[in-house]
């Protein structure tokens, strides 16, 4: 289940989803939440559910199953829920069911959102029972770890679409997400042209979105980046950002970001801030943001009903380091300000709870941590999807974070992978395993359907790779095929070659055959779009290395003119891999080559390579050997241990050629 709960356990007999199911509700029931119950139950076996109130249920009702949703204060959602208890947190929510007479579910949550989340857990615990459906006997209390859990759509290049956006939503609102700050620097009215109104289409759409945002318990927080030329002690331009924030929350939005990241903070944008703040610089540059600031939040979140507290991005977002720009903002914001940090870096390859403990003691809060990941936004993920796990996040960090939003991807629906876990991750720190989790996400994206669960894992060990600003990446590459390429070569080496060709051909033809199960029709269709090319490449890879595998088994059984032709046709399909492009490209880095498995797969095919050309050239059993000795000490590589990544050998599929 995910995200995982704080307390779930079994009590018993699992319910059977009768074909007429009540919903007994009340004026004070989530609409969301009712809704999504009812459509959960009719595609579980359900061929009629009736809402009724608590006081109106029919006499018939005897035998049917019941599902009571609405507040957990509600006397008969109290009384069914018994002794499950009830959190006293926001979000929170308790969860029953019995199989048992009276059959029933007991949905009751602290708030509107608890209903709602409460209706999420419940969708997992459907199973299948013949030819219908039971609902696991289990009881629930849950509720989030950080109040603040999402993405933040802040990435360089092209901005997601009207459509892509509206499926985000909807995404959100399944992991128990509450979290979307809308901030895409390419849109040019969040940034570079902030002063000027949205276009009355553009508005609309930002509407719909916001309602969408609504209905799925998740707060639309409207980020105007004005930095880039703000005049800050110019009230002219403050009435203007004040008018932009103004005409969003006429559109329902009740959140609101001032990023002031990735622009100067040692020249003024206008001679009157020197005049207002002093010379240019650290210290300047932050009394100007926090006169900025505190107007914003006193005389305008502060005067309007509803309104969240401000969030803003500090211009020293990324480090540890404790200067006057820093003391100035932990000395002068205004408490009830969120502000963000990214790490201890830009893409940082972990963020820890003593690290988080200092930036809360650097701005005087906790810190709303922005996450970099899995952007591809920056020149060391050209050509690549990220697709490992959501990782290296330490659990604990609720006890010093107010939440965590991921930065995705220009690919909103490959973003998936890594969103999932910051979702689990934010809900229940503490729990979060990144190697449970994978999986988890991967079945979401595939619906389920498990042939395409594997297919996704196998591809998305390809994309697994993680860089930083710098040269060493914070995720590997690859590393379940690192790990049966090094025993691969291990058994090899030992002189079990066949073995060694037969243990990896299954894999070699799995990774050849994954885009085609994952273009079957059970994956998620926006993600087959944002892969298409990496999946193009990687069935050509994947074809390059069965190829490969067959010369050297053909090698081995001293079929020279066959090892020859399966050679070539392995070095014809790695040109056509190499030769693929990104296209169309929506990232900055444009059309680039997708990455597929780089630094493992070439590379082992390079060695097989070098083995079946040198064994060309030599004759005897000796000078094979020779040959193969000098081909792998020339790229010998030491794979990746994985924890978990492997199955044992008892698991390994059997060889079908």
């Amino acid at each position: 289940m995910s995200p995982t709960p704080q307390s779930l356990t079994g009590i018993g007999a699992a319910a059977v989803v009768t074909s007429r199911v009540l919903v007994i509700a009340d004026d004070q029931t989530d609409p969301a939440a009712r809704d999504r119950l009812v459509r959960e139950l009719k595609a579980h076996g359900a061929e009629r559910v009736d809402i009724v109130a608590p006081d109106r249920i029919p006499a018939a009702a005897a035998g049917l199953l019941m599902a009571r949703l609405g507040s957990a204060a509600r006397p008969d959602i109290a009384q069914a829920l018994g002794d499950t208890v009830v959190p006293g947190k926001a979000e929170g929510y308790a969860l029953r069911v019995s199989g048992a007479k009276p059959r029933q579910i007991a949905l009751g949550g602290k708030d509107a959102a608890g209903q709602f989340y409460a209706v999420q857990t419940l969708r997992q615990l459907f199973v299948p029972s013949g030819d219908g459906w039971k609902v696991a006997g289990v009881q629930v209390s849950d509720f989030p770890s950080m109040p603040l859990r999402g993405t933040i759509e802040g990435f360089y290049g092209a901005p997601w679409t009207h459509a892509e956006r509206l499926d985000q939503m909807d995404f959100y609102g399944d992991v128990k997400a509450n979290t979307y700050i809308y901030a895409p620097k390419d849109d040019p009215y969040h940034r570079d042209r902030w002063r000027d109104p949205y276009p009355a289409d553009k508005l609309a759409e930002l509407g719909e979105l916001v309602a969408r945002a609504d209905a799925n318990h998740v707060r639309f927080t409207f980020a105007l980046s004005p930095g880039v030329s703000i005049c800050y002690s110019d009230q002219a331009d403050r009435n203007l950002l004040k008018q932009k924030l103004q005409a969003l929350y006429d559109l329902g939005a009740r959140a609101f970001s001032i990023p002031l990241d990735d622009i100067s903070y040692t020249r003024w944008n206008c001679a009157a801030d020197e005049a207002a703040y002093g010379a240019a610089g650290r210290t300047a540059a932050a009394k100007a943001q926090v006169d900025l600031l505190n107007d914003l939040q006193r005389n305008f979140i502060a005067t309007h009903e509803g309104a969240q507290p401000l969030q803003m991005v500090p211009t020293e977002y990324g480090d540890l380091t404790d200067t006057t720009y820093k003391q100035t903002m932990r000395e002068s914001l205004d408490p009830a300000i969120e502000v963000m940090w990214t790490g201890t870096d830009t893409v940082p390859p972990e963020i820890t709870n003593e690290q988080a403990k200092k930036a809360a003691a650097l701005f005087g809060r906790k810190v709303f941590v922005w996450d970099n990941y899995p952007v591809n936004d920056f020149g060391e993920t050209s050509g690549r999807l990220l697709l490992a796990p959501y990782d290296k996040r330490e659990g604990g960090l609720a006890a010093h974070l107010s939440g965590i939003v991921a930065n995705p991807m220009n690919q909103p629906y490959a973003s998936k992978v890594a969103v999932f876990g910051t979702a689990d991750f934010t809900w229940n720190d503490k729990a979060y395993d990144a190697r449970k989790n994978w999986p988890r996400a991967m079945a979401y994206l595939a619906g389920g359907d498990k042939a395409a669960t594997e297919a996704l894992l196998v591809f998305g060990d390809l994309e697994h790779m993680a860089p930083t600003f710098g040269g060493t990446p914070w995720q590997p590459q690859a590393p379940r095929l690192a790990t049966r390429t090094a025993e691969f070569w291990q058994a090899w080496d030992d002189g079990r070659r066949g073995a060694a060709i037969t243990a990896m051909h299954p894999y070699a033809k799995a990774i050849a055959t994954a885009p085609a199960s994952i273009r079957g029709g059970s994956v998620q269709k926006g993600f087959t779009d944002d892969a298409a090319s990496w999946l193009d490449a990687t069935e050509l890879w994947g074809r390059a290395m069965v190829a490969m595998l067959d010369a050297l088994h053909a090698r081995q059984a001293g079929d020279e003119t066959k090892a020859g032709a399966l050679l070539a046709e392995s070095r014809d399909l790695q040109r056509q891999a190499r030769a693929v492009r990104v296209s169309p490209p929506r990232n900055r880095w444009g059309s680039a080559q997708p990455q597929v498995g780089d630094g493992v797969l070439d590379v082992f095919l390079a060695e097989a390579s070098g083995i079946v050309v040198q064994a060309e050239k030599l004759a005897g059993a000796s000078a094979y050997d020779t040959a193969f000795a000098r081909s792998r000490a020339m790229t010998r590589r030491q794979a990746p241990t994985v924890a978990g990544a492997e199955p044992a050998d008892s698991e390994r599929p059997a060889s079908r050629w």
